[in-house]
This record gives structure tokens, sequence and C-alpha cells, in this order.
């Protein structure tokens, strides 16, 4: 095994289970600490060997040195031009080969001295563009991924200390945090709840065997329906992102689990046209404004009406309904204000009238992470031929009760469809008829009675719980930042404008149009409240050709000198608003973040150098230095770490602020009192 491999400071926090500021303290209490043998003055890399045996030597050593190992040696095999996610694919197809033939590894690394891939890993790879990823076992992976001894020898280490599954696992694990934007991960419990109410149906025989999530991200539901359905025979899955699914493929054959994955979007590009299954479980996107309406118009999914151009939630819940086989389910996570949005009440009314729309359970805030509003599930139920439908649906709002709120919901459910729901605290059987008025409003709390003192004190605990969760993080994120952002001063960096890079076509810069028609048609566009909240777009237009579209990677800056705004987008379809400009800029060329940080500078210069309250900000005088790509990614990443502590700040501020209503509502009403 190659011991030449480096560690980031990050990494070495890990192997010592520390903080990253930690690191920092000991390069500068400890005089034996190992020297930088690579990398930049912002980050250094250092040699695994020399810190492994310093941590030793100190009894500060809690991680494994083989991951760390096995990890390092992957990312040097990027050195070549591979990516990395290609190089974890060819490490997936290795692990593949040792779970059918363990103890093989003198064969493949044979092989590999002699500069041949080996036939016995060369079966799980199918060399040329990404295509399907299915049970059979055979990877899609682009060409040029590196095949050497140091990988193959790294990973049978790896697999001996965990195993083949777990060794990926890490990797996976490991990849992600990497590229924390490419995926949203489901809290497990919320998973179980909502395969567990899938189950509570019943597929054919009262068995669930085939399972579709047309979103599946990581392979969450997949992965966990493999494990709850004895008599599974097959797991469908597709994800828009290709390197996410050839991930959620190879972990899922490695686990022996009976799946095929497609890469692809599943509204645009279905990858399983025809084909039903007994259980649909999905957190699909939310908010997409960019869904495909357009093209879509006419697709024979809408059998309950044509999904609103700004509900793309509906477009995905009908697309599981046509999933389903007849009599199967659908279980779809929600946001709250599909319950009740206007724009959606026609679709709502025809999932009520034939009798599709089972049940609408109501989470407790912070049961999803990350998440400014309590989630709801639906469970849905496609009729078959002959059915009498449904004529009532059940609502449960398990807030009252976070710390059993699977409990709470799946126990409702079976009660419900055993006919036994007498109604509760927690739960309600409505009649169809009753919701079919103007609103067509489906929020479960609309229909329970109100709750007494012990209700009040649940939802005070809670938001309590929340926000004193919040509040923990922000120490660490500014310990990480200290340490982040710490750099040797230099005063001989030559500066530049965005006016200059401009003109040499580094970037663009683009305003929107003089005349904006506000609050008219239905065109999404982002506002400078928008903005200064760091939330998606809620303003609306008519249509344009003039209008300038945002994309993924854009950065989106006010103009307005007193609020001093500057945000990489990580979503594209929306109008740029009024009192906003864009600066598109070529990734391969400069980093969006590093960009947004010297904007933000320069925003906030212009505030202190304002005089009036109708400054504008010149976007194209604002300054920044000339780096080179890797130099302007290290200051982005510390630029967006600055900015996520902002966007915590804020969020824990809104939670102190719910948290405040909610005690002094509940003391006022006599349903709290202060602890003895």
């Amino acid at each position: 095994m190659s011991n030449d491999a480096t560690v980031t400071a990050a990494d070495i926090a890990r192997l010592a289970a520390v903080g990253r500021a930690a690191v920092s303290n000991w390069r500068r209490r400890h005089d034996d600490f190992p020297q930088p043998v690579g990398g930049t003055a912002v980050s250094p890399t250092f040699s695994l060997a020399e810190v492994e045996g310093w941590l030793r030597g100190q009894g500060k050593l809690a991680g494994s040195p083989v991951r760390e190992r096995v990890w390092q040696t992957l990312r040097q095999a990027t050195a070549g031009g591979a990516e990395l996610a290609d190089v974890l694919t060819y490490a997936g197809a290795f692990l593949l080969h040792l779970r059918v033939n363990p103890g093989r590894r003198d064969v493949v690394s044979g092989a590999l001295d002699a500069g041949v891939l080996p036939e016995a890993v060369r079966e799980h790879l199918a060399l040329g563009p990404s295509g399907a990823l299915s049970s059979g076992g055979r990877i899609g992976v682009p060409d040029g991924v590196p095949a050497d001894v140091p990988i193959a020898d790294a990973l049978a280490d790896l697999v001996d200390e965990r195993g083949v599954a777990e060794t990926f696992e890490f990797l996976r694990t490991r990849y992600l945090e990497h590229h924390n934007r490419r995926v949203y991960l489901t809290p497990d419990p919320v998973v179980r709840l909502m395969l567990e109410l899938g189950g509570s149906t019943g597929g054919r025989g009262g068995a669930v065997r085939t399972v579709l999530d047309p979103a599946c991200g990581t392979g969450a539901y997949l992965s966990m329906a493999n494990e709850l359905f004895t008599d599974v025979e097959q797991l469908l899955g597709q994800e828009i992102d290709d390197t996410t699914a050839r991930m959620t493929a190879i972990q899922l054959a490695l686990r022996g689990a009976p799946a095929e994955v497609h890469p692809g979007d599943s509204l645009r590009a279905d990858a399983f046209p025809g084909r039903t299954v007994d259980l649909v479980a999905t957190n699909p996107p939310f908010n997409d404004r960019g869904w495909g309406y357009e093209e879509l118009t006419g697709d024979p999914r809408w059998e309950y009406g044509l999904p609103p151009r700004m509900e793309s939630e509906l477009a995905w819940l009908q697309h599981g309904l046509a999933h389903a086989r007849p009599g199967g389910t659908v279980v779809i996570l929600m946001p709250p204000a599909v319950a009740n949005r206007r724009s959606g009440r026609r679709v709502r009314s025809e999932l009520l009238r034939r009798g599709t729309l089972r049940a609408v359970i109501g989470l407790p805030p912070g049961a999803v992470p990350n998440m400014a509003v309590a989630l709801a599930v639906w469970v849905l139920r496609r009729p078959s031929p002959g059915d009498q439908p449904a004529d009532d649906v059940l609502m449960v709002d398990t807030s009252a009760d976070p710390e059993n709120f699977h409990n709470v919901a799946l126990n409702a459910y079976r009660r419900y469809l055993k006919g036994k729901s007498d109604g509760t605290d927690s739960s309600v059987v409505v009649r169809i008829i009753d919701l079919l008025d103007d609103e067509v409003d489906l929020t479960p709390a609309r229909y329970l009675p109100q709750r007494s003192a012990p209700a009040s004190e649940g939802s005070f605990s809670a938001a309590r719980e929340v926000l004193e969760k919040k509040a923990a993080e922000l120490p660490q994120t500014v310990a990480e930042l200290s340490a982040l952002t710490q750099t040797q001063a230099r005063d001989d960096i030559p500066m530049t404008t965005v006016g200059e890079l401009a003109k040499a076509g580094v970037l663009q810069v683009l305003r929107p149009p003089a005349k904006v028609r506000m609050g008219e048609g239905t065109v999404p566009l982002l506002t400078l409240e928008d903005i200064a909240l760091g939330r998606d777009a809620t303003g609306t237009a008519a249509p344009d050709p003039d209008h300038v579209r945002i994309a993924a990677g854009d950065v989106v800056v006010s103009l307005a000198a007193r609020h001093p705004v500057s945000r990489v987008m990580a979503e594209d379809g929306a109008a740029l608003g009024p009192g906003l400009a864009l600066v598109r800029v070529d990734p391969s060329r400069t980093d969006p973040d590093f960009v947004a940080g010297w904007l933000l500078l320069g925003a906030q210069g212009a505030r202190l150098r304002s005089s009036t309250s109708s400054a504008r900000f010149d976007v194209r005088r604002a300054r920044l230095p000339r780096l080179t790509l890797a130099e302007q990614a290290e200051l982005g990443k510390a630029f967006r770490k600055l900015t996520e502590l902002e966007t915590a700040l804020r969020e824990t501020r809104e939670l102190g602020a719910d948290v405040l209503r909610l005690g002094l509502e509940g003391l006022g009403a006599g349903a709290l009192r202060p602890s003895p």
C-alpha cells in the first residue's frame, strides 16, 4: 500500500475526533508537529504517515488510519485527470468483484501490475457513457479511470476491516461530505414511517414486492425497503444526478438488493414507462419552477388535472400514481403549502372525488432538519377497477408528540384501515364532502379539535429543542471558520475589477429589463427581499423575452447600498427582479463563491460610504484579486462558510421568535408554567 498519502487539516481533525481549531493550535504549540508537504498557505497538506505517527505518540489517534489512507489513495488517483466520482465507481466495481469472489484480490493485483484492467473487475464496468445501473452489477463509468495496484490494495485492506458494503458506504459518505450541495438526505425515522405506511396497505397478497422511488437520491427509501419487506422482488430508482445514481446503484448491489437504478429526470425522461409497482415512496424536489410545465402540458400522467406551473409537487404525486398498480400505494413527502394553495385546488378536488387520497399526516417541526416548515406525508391509493370510492380521509397531526410521531401516525393509519378510528387529539376522519369547499384545504390541524395544555406544552418543547440544537451548532461553525480564514498577509497581489473581467470575457454582468410588470403573470421573480432573506423567489411577473433567467451557479447581488447582499444561486429558472444584478461566471476560469465574497465586500464598503438611502452599488467597479483558480476556490470556500453562518444566525433568530411566541401564548393561556 502506498505510504505517501497526504491529508488536510480537516482530515487530521477527523482522525483525532476534534475540531479544526484544535489542529491549528497543535501546529502553533508543538514544534514536532509534522510540517506541510504540499497544498497552499491557506490549505496545506501533510504526510498521512507522519501525522499518524504524531497522533499515536500523543495518544490522540481516534479514527482509522486505514480509512484515511484509502480515501487519500483514491483522491491521488485523480491527479491524472480522472474525476473522483469515476474513481469511486472503479472502486465500487472492484468491491463488487470481492463480494462475488472473496479472497481473489491476488488475481486483480497481478493483472494491474501488468497494466491490464482485469476481467474480474471489467465485468462490473460498462466502459463508455453512463447508462442503466441494474442489479446485474454493470456500472456505467466514463473512460480514463486509472487501474492501479494501490487502489486495489488499499480497498482490500479496508474490506478486511469493515466488509465490502461498509467500505463503499464510508467512501460514498466521505464523497458526499465534500459535495454536500449534491444531495438532500431524508432522516431514517421519516423514511421508515413512510415505508411502513405503504406496507400497512400491502401489495399483492398483502405483501410489498416492488418499490419505486423516482427521486431516489442516495437510496434511503430503497435501502430500507430492502430491509423491511421480506418479499421484495424489485427495487426501482431514478435520480437526476448521474454520480449520485451511480453510487446508489453500487451500494444497493453491494448489499445484495434486487435494485435497478437509472440516471435522469423522472418527469422529463421517465426511465420506467408503463411499469407499475406495489409501492411508490419518495421525497421529491420542492418548489421546482423548472419541472417541465411547458413541454409536459399534454402528458397522459396528469390524470387528475394539469399540475400548475408553480406546483411541481403535484406533478411528482401524479407521476407516482401513474406507476402504482391498481390497488397500489403512493407515500410522498410534501411541504404544507401544497395542502391549501389555490392554484392546486382542482387537482386536490379530483384526488378526493376519486377516493385516491387516503391520509394526510403532519410531521412535527424538526422531523426533517434544515426545513423552515413542518412537512406532511400524503398517503394515496390507486383505485382498482370496480372499487367503491372512499368517502373519507384521515387527518393526523403529530406535532404534539415529536418524540413519538412515528407511532402516533402509524397507529392512527392502521386503525383507520380497520375502520376503528373514532378520532383522537391527534387524528380525525373527515368526510370528503366536507373537504370539497372553495378552498379544498387539506391541512390536518384545521380539522382537529383545539388542543389543551399538554399539546401547547409539546409544541413549545419541540420548538425549544429545535432552537437549542440549531444554537449548539453555531460555536462549531465559528471555530471552523476561524481555522479556514487564517491566511498569511500578502500585499503584492494584483487587483482587477468586475468590469475589466467582463471586458475580457471571463464573466458577464446582467441586469433585469428597465420595466418589470411585477405581480402579473406566472413567471417566478426573485426580489430584493428574497435575496436579503436568503429564500427562493416569491414574486411573479408577466412573461417578457427580455427577462434575465437565473442559472445555478450565478451570483446575484443587491444594487441597493443599504442592503449589501451577494449570493450564489443553487437553482435556476427564476427571473431577475428590480434592484438586482447578476454576475455569470465560467466555473472553469472563475470560482463563483470567490466572486460572491468579493462582491459582498464591495457592497458593504458602498454601504459605509453612502450618505443617502438611495445610494447604488456599482458592481462593475467592485475590486477583487487576480488569483489562480485553486486559490480562488480556497477563498471561495471560506466566503461560503461565512454566508452559511449568516444563514444559520438568521434561522436561529427566527426559531427564537417562535419559541418566544409559543412561550408567551402558553403562559398567558395557562397551558405552560415555570418548571420547579
